[in-house]
């Protein structure tokens, strides 16, 4: 009868094999978590090195649609700023020669009136007649008064009208009953406005209340 308390050969053979097993398992374990580990280090230089340098990495269809708008609007921006530095060139050119010839069509104007105060200058050296010469001197001042009202030249008004110190300017002051205070009594030289403009106030003589 055996000892039920003894290990046969046969159990030792067992133990023996599951020890091995598990030591080989252990093994294989611990090679698949080394590769496991080497493979995520890959990936994490791969990742790091796509960060540094994001055109060596795949890119997206949305950055591609993004980067063709950026340019259609970059290329519409440039063209837009050369037109404006060209209309802006132009404009500079067209004010220059304003400045410089804009008085060109009124002085062509006056000096048709130039020719006929020479004309008059000659005629006056045969002319022993006053009222010639008057009547003369008449119509070239008339000629040059068309001119200018032509050209935008007003007169403003001022003898008889309220005082305005936007029109007039009153370098005398009577006082007096025969007109209502602050009117013009008296114009002693012409003013000339052009639209709302005024070019010289008008000199005048104003009304103040006697007392």
């Amino acid at each position: 009868m055996s000892n039920p308390f003894k290990k046969n050969s046969d159990d030792d053979k067992i133990e023996e094999q599951i020890a091995t097993a598990v030591g080989e398992a252990d093994v294989v374990a611990r090679e698949d978590e080394k590769s496991k580990a080497k493979e995520e280090d890959k990936k994490d230089k791969e990742n790091a090195k796509t960060a540094d340098n994001p055109s060596d990495g795949p890119k997206n269809p949305a950055d591609n649609g993004l980067q063709e708008k950026y340019d259609t609007l970059n290329n519409q921006y440039i063209r837009l700023a050369a037109d404006f530095d060209n209309y802006r060139k132009r404009q500079a050119q067209e004010r220059e020669s304003l400045l410089k010839y804009g008085a060109e069509n009124i002085l062509k104007k006056l000096l048709e009136v130039l020719d006929n105060f020479d004309r008059g200058e000659k005629a006056n050296e045969k002319i022993d007649d006053c009222e010639k010469v008057k009547e003369s001197f008449n119509l070239v001042h008339k000629q040059l008064i068309n001119v200018l009202k032509k050209a935008g030249l007003e007169e403003i008004d001022a003898k008889g009208q309220e005082f305005d110190p936007n029109f007039h300017e009153a370098v005398m002051q009577t006082p007096t009953n025969d007109y209502p205070e602050h009117t013009i009594i008296e114009e002693l030289q012409k003013g000339y406005k052009m639209g709302d403009r005024v070019l010289r106030a008008a000199l005048v003589n104003v009304a103040t209340k006697a007392e």
